[in-house]
């Protein structure tokens, strides 16, 4: 399967990725998406690149490094809560630098993802949680045929305020 779109490429992380990691999971603009309440040390992140090879199988994730034709780090992509049984996983985005948003990076790299998790894991649905006041998140799910089919209120603590969650599904037609 071809993990390479027109602008972007979908590859695996590699030990090179530390740093771009280390600044994108100690963002606290992104810790609310990603559920993170703490920052990660460059050590544990190593760790956790020297286990990035392991099976979507095993550990139930798959996270890609989205990157641009001149190999530029844009951000990441997952496939996470992989369920074979089912046939589901769900799918979570997120472009570290402003600059780089609003250019169908998302558009091209959720695509890519989608087609990899019909096409090659046999996926038959995947779901996607995002806040309600993340206006740009929402529109590129609508965008990609994701549908609106749920909200969970008062879900996600954040800044001393409970924020609803609105959860999306793409299936495999």
């Amino acid at each position: 399967m071809n993990l390479k779109g027109e602008n972007i490429y979908l590859r695996a992380l590699e030990p090179l990725d530390l740093e771009f990691l280390y600044e994108l999971e100690n963002n606290p603009e992104i810790w609310e998406i990603s559920g993170t309440v703490t920052p990660y040390s460059k050590q544990v992140l190593r760790k956790y690149l020297e286990n990035a090879h392991r099976d979507i199988y095993d550990v139930k994730q798959l996270r890609l490094c989205i990157c641009d034709n001149s190999t530029k780090k844009l951000g990441l992509i997952d496939l996470f809560d992989f369920d074979p049984k089912n046939q589901r996983a769900g799918l979570g985005i997120v472009v570290l630098q402003n600059e780089d948003r609003n250019k169908g990076v998302g558009s091209e790299a959720i695509s890519l993802l989608c087609r990899y998790a019909f096409e090659t894991l046999a996926l038959r649905q995947l779901f996607a949680n995002v806040t309600e006041d993340n206006v740009a998140s929402l529109h590129l799910f609508k965008k990609m045929g994701f549908v609106e089919v749920g909200l969970k209120k008062d879900w996600i603590f954040s800044q001393g305020d409970y924020k609803n969650e609105i959860l999306f599904q793409k299936i495999n037609s």
